[in-house]
């Protein structure tokens, strides 16, 4: 069994957990390289790699819901009847590649989200 941690090391831990890693771009020539990720590679340390790959995952997870309600919030206003050029839902299905049924439902969300200010609030 692991001895407990100092209260100061707690803190921090629950301090990196709300904040999720900066997702940064990898410079070209490391994205080619189909064995380098965030450089969680050359990580020796098993504590260290964990911290840092967990971060990653809450980064990630958090940066597609975020995308999900851009995508939203655009199907929306792609389906507004006050457009001119406004979209069909299968239209819009089709360019998001989505069922329709789940069109709807973003459309919906979306303008849920409009309402409300956004994807910010």
């Amino acid at each position: 069994m692991s001895e407990p941690r100092p209260a100061h090391h707690q803190a921090d831990d629950a301090q990196r957990r709300l904040r999720p890693a900066a997702l940064l771009f990898e410079p070209a020539e490391a994205a080619r390289d189909e064995n380098h990720f965030f450089d969680l590679e050359s990580m020796e340390d098993p504590r260290q790699l964990l911290d840092r790959s967990t971060e990653l995952a809450v980064a990630f997870a958090e940066a597609a819901d975020r995308a999900v309600e851009y995508q939203a919030m655009a199907a929306a206003q792609l389906a507004d009847p006050k457009r001119f050029d406004r979209l069909p839902v299968a239209a819009i299905a089709e360019r998001a590649d989505w069922s329709e049924d789940y069109a709807r439902r973003m459309i919906e969300f979306g303008r849920d989200l409009l309402e409300s200010g956004g994807a910010d609030s």
